[in-house]
């Protein structure tokens, strides 16, 4: 079984595209999509259309949840934006996801973790700590992962499937049982503020995502960064008010902060 995970898309849909067409050279039986697909100041409703349209196994992340929820008052701006381009008919569909699935009856996909859509499974944000000049976050150790793991009604999983860190990354829990994080496909850097302030960057602008292959009783994995026009991603970003998306989508680095640009103070 060979199985292609993508997530956080964000409404980056020349990334989807770039995406879809690197898993249709390296062959899968199935796509799944983990969450956060249309949220930022790209191309929500033609990232949602492009989805709708292939029928993708699909769960819904934080941000949809938002999305539906949320009075747009109340909204971050990423969501806001998504939500004032989103048809009724996207809205339904986003409406219509689950929040987790079962892909096999051994491969559990969610968008955090089984207890929560916001919570990091296979990082740790930890005040004051940094490394490689990004604050605030660590590799999750493998106690922390399984004290995450809690219960998924349905059965036992030898693979698990989250995404929401946005960070490439698989950790083993024991002989029979892997977490994998295929990265995003939209957004390679971003800061926030909770639990405590962090900084994440995957160091480049390329479009992430996973092949997850059952070799036997085992898991091989490969991880994929696909090329493609970031700077048409970043010119959107920038024109819908969002040099801080600018930013990371060219480089996959943080260099202006959300916070700072919302308070009208310069970046040092």
């Amino acid at each position: 079984m060979r199985i292609a995970a993508i997530s956080d898309i964000h409404g980056n849909l020349p990334a989807l595209e770039a995406v879809l067409a690197d898993i249709t050279r390296a062959g899968a039986d199935v796509v799944v999509d983990l969450g956060d697909i249309v949220s930022g100041p790209l191309w929500p409703a033609e990232t949602a259309e492009r989805l709708m349209a292939l029928d993708l196994p699909t769960i819904r992340g934080n941000h949809e949840r938002q999305l539906l929820t949320q009075a747009r008052g109340q909204m971050g701006g990423a969501d806001a934006h998504a939500a004032a381009y989103l048809s009724a008919a996207q809205r339904a569909w986003l409406s219509e996801l689950p929040t987790a699935l079962w892909l096999a009856p051994d491969v559990y996909c969610c968008h955090g973790t089984p207890a929560s859509d916001l919570e990091y499974w296979l990082e740790t944000v930890t005040p004051g700590f940094v490394r490689g000049g990004a604050p605030g976050i660590r590799m999750a150790s493998a106690d922390e992962a399984r004290a995450r793991l809690g219960a998924q009604s349905g059965g036992p999983a030898s693979l698990l499937l989250c995404g929401h860190t946005h960070v490439p990354r698989t950790l083993w829990l024991g002989p029979q049982v892997q977490v994998l994080n295929p990265g995003s496909v939209g957004l390679q850097a971003y800061d926030d503020a909770h639990p405590h302030p962090h900084v994440v960057e995957n160091g480049s602008p390329h479009a992430r995502w996973a092949l997850a292959e059952r070799r036997g009783a085992q898991w091989q994995f490969e991880f994929h960064a696909v090329a493609y026009d970031f700077d048409a991603a970043a010119r959107q970003a920038d024109r819908n008010g969002r040099p801080d998306w600018g930013d990371a989508l060219r480089s996959g680095c943080v260099g202006r902060f959300e916070a700072d640009l919302a308070a009208g103070r310069r970046p040092t």
